[in-house]
């Protein structure tokens, strides 16, 4: 028996790890955020104990896979993105070790690239970006990021959770001297057929990207641009794709 903490990708359900869709399909049990994709959780088999995370707090969420590996099932625990990247999936691996419970991980497609790549935003680029620096918008316990390493960190800034702090997010990076007409762009729900793409100078992004249903990403620095030139160029070359 194991508990295996899985990635779900970013979105689209295609972007599972094959490894990651072996387990789901012989799991004996399945406990999935909410944002995966229906058709993953569908691939568990029709016998398995199916449960979603919703309403439930991330002890409940611990106490559960400990209770389950514990009873001896092989468990499937689907995480979107990656476990360790903002999934929290650190903090279940540790009360599994704390409980004598086997784990194991199973990485998956960070939404950390992905979804910038999703609408033609390198993260890195030479002469633009030879680095990344990702943060919450939340920040630490869900107060203020760093705003001020963030700005001196240079190169590429990815946020996740910042769409409904937009403005204040904004706001914050400005006030810590990064530039007022440095390219962003905020991709929501990246991967998905339904994927919307608002770039703007920083200083506008807010407005720009106001309405957009969650999840979405932040990306802000010159790869923005970049991303900007070659969506232009795909809609000039009529080449199929989200905008």
């Amino acid at each position: 028996m194991t508990v295996h903490l899985v990635g779900a990708g970013p979105g689209d359900p295609g972007l599972i790890t094959l490894r990651g869709l072996e387990l789901v399909r012989s799991c004996d049990a399945l406990v999935h955020d909410v944002l995966v994709a229906p058709e993953l959780v569908a691939e568990a088999p029709a016998d398995a104990l199916v449960v979603s995370r919703e309403g439930m707090e991330q002890e409940r969420v611990n106490a559960l896979l400990v209770e389950l590996g514990g009873a001896g099932l092989e468990v499937v625990r689907l995480k979107g993105g990656d476990p360790f990247v903002f999934g929290r999936g650190s903090e279940e691996a540790l009360a599994l070790a704390d409980a004598g419970v086997p784990f194991a991980v199973v990485p998956g497609v960070s939404s950390l690239a992905a979804v910038p790549a999703a609408a033609l935003v390198p993260v890195t680029h030479r002469g633009a970006a030879d680095t990344v620096t990702i943060a919450s918008g939340r920040g630490a316990d869900g107060g203020e990021p760093d705003y001020e390493a963030l700005a001196r960190a240079g190169g590429t800034i990815v946020l996740f959770m910042a769409l409904r702090r937009l403005e204040r997010v904004a706001r914050g990076l400005l006030r810590a001297g990064v530039r007022a007409d440095t390219p962003a762009v905020v991709v929501s729900r990246g991967t998905l057929p339904d994927q919307e793409v608002a770039s703007a100078p920083l200083a506008d992004i807010a407005e720009a990207a106001e309405g957009l249903p969650s999840p979405a990403l932040l990306v802000v620095g010159e790869v923005a641009g970049v991303g900007s030139r070659l969506r232009a160029a795909r809609r000039s070359a009529l080449v199929p794709g989200p905008s």
